[in-house]
């Protein structure tokens, strides 16, 4: 059976008075839910620049858990959380329908994250970023959904300049925005002693993999690395996580 352990963390940062991210989890209650199940993971930061983000990201976050809980026992993750970031997706598109009305848009991205057995299955839209620390080293498993990274991934720019391109701010996709959005989906073995750090652009904006990485190394206990992260990105201007 997989043994796991898990942190969470979001903090408004030292810019902005509200906090637009949401993130919750759904945890097997026991050994045959853990095999039937697994464990869920969600994370959502709602679009700075639109309206009511905060909303949107609350919504998507809320309506993967919800169905993630009402899963069959033995569903495959992989055919899985696509149809919940749909699901959440459609959530979101029809809250703003509702407050277009009143001149009000909701956008947000959606990462989730579903373990079972020695397996992960990852599915997001936009870019929040989900990591693997193994062994030392550090690999971003996403792509992220920004104008910059799409620009590199055509050899536009390099992956230099499209940390400080004024595009790696804009995301080519998005929840809310169309009533149908397309979701990547990767799945990768799990290790003893892996990590996976899911995170806003709150976090890899301003602390490098690299001192991530350190971070994770150097502090015992995921409750103590994840306080340190966010104390990492606050030094550093303090965006919200």
């Amino acid at each position: 059976m997989l043994d796991l352990e898990f942190a969470e963390r979001t903090d408004a940062g030292k810019v902005r008075s509200n906090n637009e991210d949401a993130l919750g989890h759904v945890l097997p209650t026991g050994p045959p839910q853990s095999q039937s199940q697994g464990w869920f993971f969600a994370m959502a930061d709602g679009m700075g620049g639109y309206d009511q983000g905060e909303v949107a990201s609350h919504l998507a976050v809320m309506t993967a858990l919800e169905g993630f809980r009402k899963i069959p026992k033995g569903v495959m993750h992989v055919s899985l959380l696509p149809r919940l970031v749909q699901q959440a997706n459609a959530a979101v598109y029809d809250a703003g329908l509702a407050t277009s009305l009143r001149g009000a848009r909701m956008g947000t991205t959606l990462i989730v994250c579903a373990l079972r057995f020695d397996s992960a299955v990852v599915s997001h839209v936009g870019d929040s970023r989900c990591y693997l620390f193994r062994n030392e080293n550090g690999t971003q498993l996403t792509r992220d959904h920004t104008v910059a990274a799409e620009q590199v991934r055509q050899g536009i720019l390099t992956r230099e300049e499209a940390a400080t391109h004024d595009g790696r701010h804009i995301l080519t996709r998005s929840l809310g925005n169309e009533l149908f959005v397309a979701a990547d989906t990767i799945t990768v073995n799990i290790l003893p002693g892996d990590v996976l750090v899911l995170c806003t652009d709150g976090l890899y904006g301003s602390v490098s993999d690299t001192t991530i990485l350190q971070i994770i190394l150097r502090d015992r206990g995921l409750e103590k690395v994840a306080d340190a992260l966010i104390a990492a990105a606050n030094e550093r201007g303090g965006p919200i996580m």
